[in-house]
């Protein structure tokens, strides 16, 4: 048994995927694709557009946590830092990882104060908070300070323009070695055109349809 699959974290997962499928945003229904598109690439626009779609959950999809989880093992990963917390989803893959390694810390970052609140909840709720450093506030200032001297794993799952930015932040922490995955990365193509030049310092490969794994040289 796995911390992931196993009581209070298995069951606890299930069920937030399944809000997370429920969930609407009136919000989101008055803005157009296009426009959508546009404030998502957009780097001064991205806290006015997440902002006003915050009830929409936005999580990793199963597979994805599932691929998380198994990085994360496989890695024996011990410091892993997170760019987009949302409610937690992707955190408690991560997190249940690094139990099953015998501990480590887990820094996550999201600048909406009620998906903070909830994410706190459901990581207190599966049993693996003591692990979870959540940072609230832009992840350009968060994640600017105080990161451990290596980093096993970097996910970035918010802003999508700003994926770019995000890893330059914590690139002089990445081990080599390191993992990183960027979930929908399409949506940044800057930051797609970076991790793939053969003079980047990374190896990197589409998985699927919406995620770039990416290895640290």
């Amino acid at each position: 048994m796995s911390t992931l699959t196993s009581a209070p974290l298995g069951p606890l997962l299930n069920d937030l995927f399944a809000q997370a499928d429920a969930a609407t945003s009136p919000a989101m229904a008055e803005i157009s694709r296009d426009e959508a598109f546009r404030m998502m690439q957009s780097k001064t626009e991205y806290l006015d557009f997440y902002g006003r779609i915050k009830d929409l959950w936005l999580p990793v999809s199963r597979d994805t946590g599932a691929l998380l989880y198994m990085l994360a093992r496989n890695s024996r990963a011990r410091h892993v830092v997170e760019f987009g917390t949302s409610f937690g989803i992707s955190t408690l893959h991560l997190a249940a990882a690094l139990r099953d390694n015998g501990g480590g810390r887990l820094i996550t970052s999201e600048f909406e104060p009620s998906k903070v609140a909830r994410a706190r909840e459901h990581l207190r709720a599966g049993g693996v908070a003591d692990l979870v450093e959540v940072r609230e506030g832009d992840a350009l200032q968060t994640l600017r300070v105080n990161l451990p001297d290596e980093i096993d794993l970097l996910l970035l799952d918010g802003a999508k323009s700003l994926y770019g930015d995000i890893l330059t932040l914590v690139e002089p922490h990445l081990r080599s070695g390191a993992v990183i995955v960027a979930d929908n990365a399409g949506f940044s193509p800057e930051y797609l055109a970076r991790v793939r030049s053969r003079d980047s310092g990374y190896l990197s490969v589409s998985i699927g349809d919406d995620v770039e794994l990416s290895m640290r040289l």
